[in-house]
């Protein structure tokens, strides 16, 4: 399970076909058999093979994490508005002025069932099996960046793509930098809440 042309197939498997596959119309049910059996094949390699600990917490500079956080949400936030604001002006802050409970549910669920599962596969599993594939870290960053971004190639919208990747580089670097799930979990977490809250939710599939 580690030699180089097993880590091919599996991140072709992984990372390619398995995110394509979604794409196509097909069972759904199928497809949730597909995304689990790939996510707990990730979770069995990291603990059996890579002989991941999942630490929590380690040595972890909170103040200039959330510093670093909050002025890349400021960036953020501010590019998001205007964009909302200027592509559909009553989706502004629709569900939250609309239905704060429905916000509320859906900021909690995807934080703990969308976000961290994610953060597990594409940045803790993805940096641990294949930075001896890729030792150019930033090449690493850029393909992972890619993948991630591939990863959400069902939504068949050229904006989410575009989005995603931006994102995968940021947190990316974030992981890259703390080798912390859990950080990275939370600045992906941070950026994916303040999307929907700002109006884009339905364009990312969110309920609204």
């Amino acid at each position: 399970m580690n030699s180089l042309s097993y880590k091919h197939y599996e991140f072709f498997i992984l990372f390619v076909l398995i995110p394509a596959s979604f794409a196509i119309d097909f069972s759904v049910w199928i497809k949730m058999v597909l995304g689990a059996f790939g996510f707990l094949y990730v979770v069995y390699i990291l603990l059996k093979v890579e002989k991941e600990k999942f630490i929590i917490v380690n040595n972890i500079n909170w103040k200039l994490f959330w510093i670093e956080t909050l002025v890349k949400l400021s960036i953020i936030a501010s590019i998001t508005i205007l964009f909302v604001y200027i592509s559909n002006l009553e989706l502004l802050f629709v569900v939250i002025k609309n239905n704060p409970k429905l916000w509320f549910i859906i900021l909690f669920v995807y934080s703990f069932f969308s976000v961290y599962p994610q953060e597990i596969i594409y940045r803790t599993f993805f940096f641990k099996r294949y930075r001896d594939i890729f030792k150019n870290s930033r090449t690493l960053i850029l393909v992972n960046a890619m993948l991630f971004s591939w990863a959400h190639i069902f939504f068949k919208n050229s904006l989410v793509m575009i989005l995603t990747f931006l994102g995968g580089i940021l947190f990316a670097i974030t992981f890259k930098k703390t080798q912390s799930t859990l950080l990275v979990s939370i600045e992906h977490a941070v950026y994916g809440c303040w999307l929907f809250t700002v109006g884009m939710g339905s364009m990312l599939g969110f309920p609204t």
